[in-house]
């Protein structure tokens, strides 16, 4: 029923004179690596699940909301088409037949090309502004749409609010009719661009995310970015890019790489052509999907490439220019571990606190495998920033793991190591119930010290594997919010080995294969590690984390690993809390974001938003005066509001709308902006140095009489 569903939307959207995308098809090769997927996932996966008609109704219901997630472009009609072939999803993969699948992902693109069409014509019509209606800012819970009529008028409020925003931030009509009609043209250029491998990873990531949130499917070329974000490194030119309108634009240059040290390329440049060696034909990639234009630029190391430039500033008829670069391996050093030292006045005393932020748990497994004793490791990086604050006399250490998602759990071991010497760090159990208990035999403790670990609700898996170490043995104080609640591990599965393919062509698969446990025997899973000390970061429990999912595994207790505290943290924590309530009490800047925290969610509670303009004026007014009032006493700020809230300073625009300059700027702004968290975490861990110092013993010497 799907495959006619979609002759009729086609034959319905060409009636209305929308050009549609280019029907997508199944590759053969991409239903043999869904079949092989299966057949490895329905056998190894630590909850194997047969791919009945049971898997086969959650693989569709996780498709559609793959697919239209806030119901914008399915309406009722088009689910219940489709629910007569809910059973069939595994099925067609069995069978390598995905037409199926691949028949819905194209009714979804033809009806984004619909509903973007449609929201075009409402820019020439009349808006009433003074009517009192909302729009739903989340709709991921909401009933699909009943009717067509329906669909428009939610298109209408949508539209409504898009325009609301760019005239309260002081757009006048004929800039806001252009720049949403640039918007939706560029919404349905971008799906016109899908290709069949973007379909394939789509579906197969309902089919596997069906089994458990954490086993993913991956294309050859997202295995490829997932290598990058593992190792640190790649090979190409050493700039960051960004698409801009059809441009493929320099949003940074690399310290150190060929692009940075050969002065030739500026950050703005243009890309507009690209050729490969010193005579190359010289590809127009004007218009490109930006992973496509990646592709050619990246290449072989030692390997020329020219890159047809279109200078920052210049108009498209102005003279380009040519680069010719080499290109090299490039450190990703950005997104690899740094440190600083904050300096905490206690009466006369100073504490200087050697803060490590660590964005993931990244680790080089090829060169690790290769023998390359230098091969790039968190814990290596770690070691060598301990070896360099340890130099400079810190009086204590904070790990900043804020936001880190995780990665490799040997990395995770190994830091642990670092800390705890020897003992066991975590314990694994696989599906047939063995547990292992992970160590580093090695390991020798570089940091002994007082120690702190800074979390939040992005923080998970081997991140939550450190964390609950150092609240296990007593290493360390755990601060912050809960953390995220993954307490599983995953492998990768490379299912071109597996089929002996020379070249990729099946991808990957990270499958669920153990659940991990603290050494004390509990595990993360759903519950995350609870702080030893809260300091709320804003993060909404109830709307992110493992618990949201309704597949997670459940929480469980196994025997204890036998291990022993190093110290005690506990017998200090009454003093250090009560010291971080009083400080809390008074602190202008915790006041203040605890304030914005509390609005913030009142507005994701309400979820809706008026799109009547006095109404939206006057609370944007109340924000603003709130803001100057804070202002007007020298007060730092706090964390502003959602943007899609429409009560902060919102310009209306989406980011890749804004110029280059400008959201460099913003970035660079909230980079150096005063963190109030770690700031408030390094005030208690100079609040523990000054709390176990033992009291001064009374010398009694020899009498003496005056």
């Amino acid at each position: 029923m799907v495959l006619g569903c979609a002759t009729l939307a086609q034959s319905a959207a060409l009636d209305a004179g929308l050009q549609l995308p280019a029907e997508l098809k199944p590759e053969r090769y991409e239903a043999q690596a869904a079949h092989l997927a299966a057949e490895v996932l329905s056998r190894y996966h630590y909850k194997a699940t047969p791919l009945d008609p049971a898997l086969s109704g959650k693989i569709f219901d996780q498709y559609l909301k793959a697919l239209d997630v806030e119901k914008y472009f399915f309406v009722q009609a088009d689910v219940d088409r489709f629910a007569a072939d809910r059973g069939q999803l595994g099925n067609a993969i069995l069978k390598e037949d995905l037409r199926l699948p691949f028949s819905i992902f194209n009714l979804y693109e033809q009806r984004v090309v619909e509903r973007f069409g449609y929201a075009r014509t409402l820019l020439t019509q009349p808006m009433d502004f003074q009517l009192h209606e909302d729009l739903e800012l989340t709709r991921d819970k909401l009933a699909w749409p009943q009717s067509e009529a329906d669909m428009r008028d939610l298109w209408r409020r949508r539209v409504k609010n898009d325009w609301l925003r760019l005239k309260i931030a002081g757009k006048d009509s004929a800039s806001i009719a252009g720049i949403l009609d640039k918007r939706y043209v560029h919404s349905m250029q971008r799906v016109s661009k899908a290709k069949s491998e973007d379909a394939f990873q789509t579906f197969m990531n309902a089919y596997t995310m069906s089994i458990d949130p954490h086993t993913n499917y991956m294309a050859p070329k997202a295995a490829e970015e997932f290598d990058i974000s593992m190792r640190l490194s790649l090979t190409g030119i050493g700039a960051t890019l960004a698409e801009s309108e059809d441009y493929t634009t320099v949003r940074e240059l690399i310290a150190g790489g060929p692009a940075s040290l050969s002065g030739q390329l500026h950050v703005g440049d243009r890309i507009v052509g690209v050729g490969q060696g010193a005579a190359g034909p010289i590809v127009d990639i004007l218009g490109w999907r930006q992973d496509d234009a990646i592709d050619l630029i990246r290449g072989p190391a030692d390997t020329k490439v020219r890159l047809d430039i279109l200078p920052v500033g210049a108009g498209s008829v102005e003279a380009h220019r040519l680069v010719s670069l080499v290109r090299k391996p490039v450190r990703l050093s950005e997104q690899a571990a740094k440190s600083s030292i904050q300096s905490i006045t206690n009466g006369r005393v100073v504490h200087r606190i050697g803060v490590i932020t660590l964005p993931s748990f990244y680790e080089d497994f090829s060169a690790k495998q290769a023998g390359n004793k230098n091969y790039s490791s968190a814990t290596h990086d770690v070691a060598r920033i301990l070896e360099d604050l340890k130099a400079e006399h810190v009086d204590s250490l904070l790990v900043d793991l804020r936001n880190n998602g995780g990665g490799s759990l040997a990395e995770a071991v190994e830091l642990t190591g670092l800390f705890v010497g020897s003992g066991p760090v975590v314990q694994q159990r696989k599906a047939n119930g063995s547990v292992s208990v992970e160590r580093d035999p090695q390991a020798k403790v570089a940091w002994n010290g007082p120690l702190g670990v800074l979390i939040n609700r992005g923080s998970a898996s081997a991140s939550e594997i450190f964390a609950a170490a150092m609240q296990d043995y007593g290493r360390g104080l755990v601060i912050g919010d809960p953390s995220y609640g993954k307490g599983t591990v995953q492998t990768m599965v490379d299912l071109d080995q597996l089929a002996k393919n020379e070249k990729p062509r099946f991808g990957e698969l990270k499958m669920t294969v153990a659940q991990f446990f603290r050494v004390n025997g509990g595990t993360t899973q759903l519950r995350g590690v609870v702080p030893d000390i809260p300091l709320r970061g804003g993060s909404d429990e109830g709307a992110f984390g493992e618990a949201t999912y309704d597949n997670a595994l459940p929480w469980a207790q196994i025997k204890s690993a036998d291990y022993s505290p190093t110290s005690n943290v506990q017998s200090v924590l009454p003093t250090l809390l009560e010291q971080h309530e009083a400080r809390m009490h008074v602190d202008p800047d915790m006041k203040h974001l605890y304030e914005d925290i509390e609005k913030s969610k009142l507005e994701r509670t309400k979820n809706v938003v008026s799109l009547n303009e006095a109404t939206r004026r006057q609370d944007r007014a109340a924000y603003e005066a709130l803001l100057a009032s804070r202002r007007s006493t020298d007060q730092a700020l706090a964390t502003p509001l959602p943007e899609t809230t429409g009560t902060d300073h919102d310009d209306g625009l989406e980011p890749n709308e804004r110029s280059l300059t400008k959201s460099l700027k913003s970035e660079k702004l909230r980079k150096d902006a005063k963190d109030i968290l770690l700031l408030e975490a390094v005030h208690i861990l100079s609040d523990e140095i000054d709390v176990a110092k033992p009291e001064p013993k009374l010398a009694i010497g020899n009498a003496v009489e005056f």
